[in-house]
């Protein structure tokens, strides 16, 4: 039976991850270089091929050598905006919209008197930016005993989820939250963050996980979305995730006629011709 490649509906960069590159791109060429702070985006790769055309990376503020930085599409606290411009750096903000929307729940809770919850990984960039708009008064965390582990628990808890969570996953936390704090007059506010796109990735991703015996997915070990594309796959059928197509070994296809490629938000479009080339054996 001759081999079959098929590719996911949704795949290669997302509107926002787009539209940082393009206008980074536009700066760079206007200014001979930018400064971003941190990676713009999760991907080894195209942060290689930004930093040919004059895009560097300061990885804290004290790195940061001109007058201009962006900020990433993982977004950041107010503190650090305002740590920038107290140093007279002007920041260009590249923050994606469903970050930012996040970004303003966790402050409309916090001001409304509720202790906010997170559900995402405390250690990325995303989730410490959202953190910081919640005016410290919350925690991240997808552990449920650290909600429990308060003393005393919060009477109005406020949960939203990082934008790249799987929803099935946060809605399970949620179930948990509501057995552990509506208690004692509680009140549990939800707001759902998860991003749009990411969603229909998610399920784009699955349905074609359902129709072959092999998934491949592209992107970053360092991206969210990508480590929770592989997740869901591997549910399915047997996945790979690599970040190029020099990854794949050939014993990987061995038994398997109808392979499926799919990507995370920050993978090119040319990445992954070049996945289903090499797949092609071309």
């Amino acid at each position: 039976m001759p081999l079959r490649i098929e590719k996911a509906a949704a795949t290669g960069f997302c509107f926002g991850v787009k539209r940082a590159i393009e206008t980074l791109e536009r700066v760079a060429r206007e200014l001979g270089q930018v400064e971003t702070l941190g990676e713009v985006v999760h991907n080894r790769q195209v942060m290689q091929g930004l930093s040919r055309k004059g895009i560097k990376v300061a990885d804290s503020i004290d790195e940061i050598q001109g007058k201009i930085v962006a900020i990433s599409a993982h977004g950041v606290g107010p503190q650090v905006e305002k740590e920038i411009k107290a140093r007279g750096i002007e920041i260009v903000n590249f923050t994606c919209s469903f970050v930012q929307r996040a970004q303003r729940a966790a402050r409309r809770l916090a001001s409304a008197g509720f202790f906010v919850i997170i559900y995402g990984d405390a250690n990325h960039p995303e989730v410490k930016g959202i953190l910081g708009w919640a005016e410290g008064k919350g925690i991240a965390t997808m552990d449920i005993a650290s909600v429990t582990a308060l003393n005393p628990l919060p009477r109005h808890l406020g949960v939203l989820s990082q934008t790249t969570q799987i929803p099935a996953n946060f809605r399970d936390f949620v179930k948990k939250l509501i057995d552990v704090a509506l208690v004692k007059d509680g009140e549990l506010r939800v707001i759902d963050t998860i991003c749009h796109d990411i969603l229909e990735r998610q399920q784009a991703a699955i349905e074609l996980a359902n129709r072959v015996d092999l998934m491949f997915v592209i992107g970053s070990r360092t991206s969210a979305n990508t480590n929770h594309l592989a997740e869901l796959c591997a549910t399915v059928t047997k996945t790979y995730q690599i970040e190029t197509a020099n990854e794949i070994q050939t014993s990987w296809l061995e038994g398997h006629n109808h392979i499926g490629v799919t990507s995370g938000t920050s993978a090119s479009e040319q990445t992954i011709d070049e996945v289903i080339k090499r797949l092609k054996g071309q």
